[in-house]
């Protein structure tokens, strides 16, 4: 679909090029009077000063935002839509009693096609009202329920990565989301064939796209293992993606952790997705882990865990909040990134309670600047944004899409009005600022990343296209 060319002006803030996270500060680019051309095919034509537009701009429609921000829109890598009512849910335990408590029941309320359908729209609508424009969604277990998140999402214009949950053992609190070892693959074989790449036929171009998602090793057994696979091996070349849970939660004896060490007789959790999930880490069939895999939590890593996911690819979805809320511990910040890992910031909404993705920035910021001892780091702002928008993109294998405000990705991004949330205004227009410019540039970004709230995300965009809240009807 083409668009009028047109400048949106305002207070640019983003990470050029391709940075890792541990030079994003040397990439931060802030351009207080900016404009983003958005050509007629929904790519940026050009992004930089105000001032110095070019000429053939010069006669172009400008949309003046100014105060506010434009940022890239953010990048969710993982949150889960069969809890999307699930948020702040009270199972009186850590993760796996809150999962016999809370989240097995709720997602089974999924089997309801008009639950389903009424979720999906709400699930919709907050990321919209999040300014989340891509993300990597846990799905249903129920074919339906996962018709109904991607025909809505596609209907709303976000891009989504997203498969059913696949279980193919658990307690009876599950027994509604469980299938035969047959049907698990059978029904994510016809998933990736109805919808991945469904939008444009290309998954070079399209916003709709597939994952294999087994919930975590401890729902499946090694056959399920084994023949996810092989079906991985047949689709990975038309990017379909992996994505699952990783060393969650260790509580000592009785955590995610220890049981499937034990399950499994494995020397390690990843070992269970690398193919080496029979005892002793022999090898039993092919790799999940690969630059399209996202791997959620990683809280409780060995050194051999993350050296692996950074030689294959492999991201991590780092979701503070949750890891908060069900007391599983915190990813430890200085090693994970010295192990070289891509890392991305997950709502894990559900086990999280919050879906800003800014918001899950602060919690970060917080979290690890209260690891013990030297492990205790003040994030910059700019490995932040980084979570926010980079690393989400790196994570997707979107990089050259999407993530920054470059000229030639794809334009998504946000307006960020300080005046629709109250607080943020007051902190940008009157908080202190250091007489160093660069200094002064970082505590601006900090700010608008701590004190941002949903009502100040006036504006969506998704290949230059304005996502409204409210879909239009029919």
């Amino acid at each position: 679909m083409a668009h009028r060319v047109i400048v949106h002006r305002g207070h640019l803030f983003h990470l050029a090029g391709r940075p890792t996270i541990i030079d994003s500060a040397e990439s931060l680019v802030s351009v207080p009077d900016g404009a983003l051309v958005v050509d007629d095919d929904g790519h940026i034509a050009y992004s930089g000063v105000f001032g110095e537009l070019p000429a053939e701009f010069a006669t172009t429609t400008v949309d003046d935002h100014r105060p506010g921000f434009l940022l890239p829109g953010f990048i969710d890598t993982h949150l889960h839509f069969p809890q999307t009512y699930s948020g702040d849910a009270h199972g009186g335990g850590q993760l796996l009693e809150w999962l016999n408590t809370c989240i097995f029941p709720s997602e089974s309320r999924f089997a309801e096609p008009a639950f389903a359908q009424a979720a999906a729209t709400e699930f919709c609508t907050r990321r919209i009202a999040a300014g989340t424009t891509a993300a990597v969604v846990f799905g249903s277990a129920f074919p339906h329920a996962q018709d109904a998140l991607f025909t809505e999402t596609r209907r709303r214009g976000l891009r989504i990565v997203s498969g059913r949950g696949i279980q193919t053992v658990g307690p009876d609190s599950a027994a509604a989301l469980i299938t035969s070892e047959q049907d698990a693959i059978r029904l994510t074989t016809e998933e990736i064939d109805k919808w991945h790449a469904a939008d444009t036929g290309d998954q070079a171009t399209a916003l709709v796209q597939v994952a294999i998602v087994p919930r975590f090793s401890l729902s499946v057994t090694p056959e399920t293992l084994r023949n996810l696979g092989e079906l991985y091996d047949r689709v990975r070349d038309r990017g379909v993606y992996v994505h699952t849970h990783l060393n969650e939660n260790d509580r000592p004896g009785t955590g995610e952790v220890a049981a499937t060490l034990g399950q499994y007789q494995v020397n390690s959790y990843l070992d269970t997705y690398d193919g080496k999930f029979l005892p002793g880490s022999a090898v039993g069939g092919k790799s999940l882990l690969g630059p399209r895999t996202i791997l959620a939590h990683a809280v409780h890593c060995q050194d051999g865990e993350l050296a692996r996911m950074a030689e294959t690819g492999t991201s991590i979805a780092h979701c503070p909040v949750s890891q908060q809320f069900l007391g599983s511990g915190t990813m430890p910040w200085r090693r994970t990134v010295a192990a070289r890992v891509n890392i991305a910031a997950g709502s894990d909404f559900g086990g999280g309670d919050e879906w800003l993705i800014s918001l899950v920035l602060a919690h970060a910021f917080k979290v690890h600047i209260s690891e013990p001892g030297d492990a205790g780091v003040s994030m910059h702002p700019a490995e932040m944004l980084f979570l926010g928008t980079v690393g989400g993109a790196r994570a997707l294998d979107m990089e050259d899409r999407i993530g920054n405000l470059d000229v030639g990705r794809e334009a998504d991004f946000l307006v960020v009005d300080p005046a629709g949330w109250p607080p943020l205004l007051a902190a940008i227009n009157n908080g202190a600022r250091s007489d160093d410019p660069r200094l002064a540039r970082d505590q601006t970004l900090f700010a608008l990343l701590m004190t941002m709230r949903e009502p100040a995300i006036a504006q969506v965009f998704v290949q230059g296209r304005r996502i409204d809240e409210v879909p239009p009807a029919g």
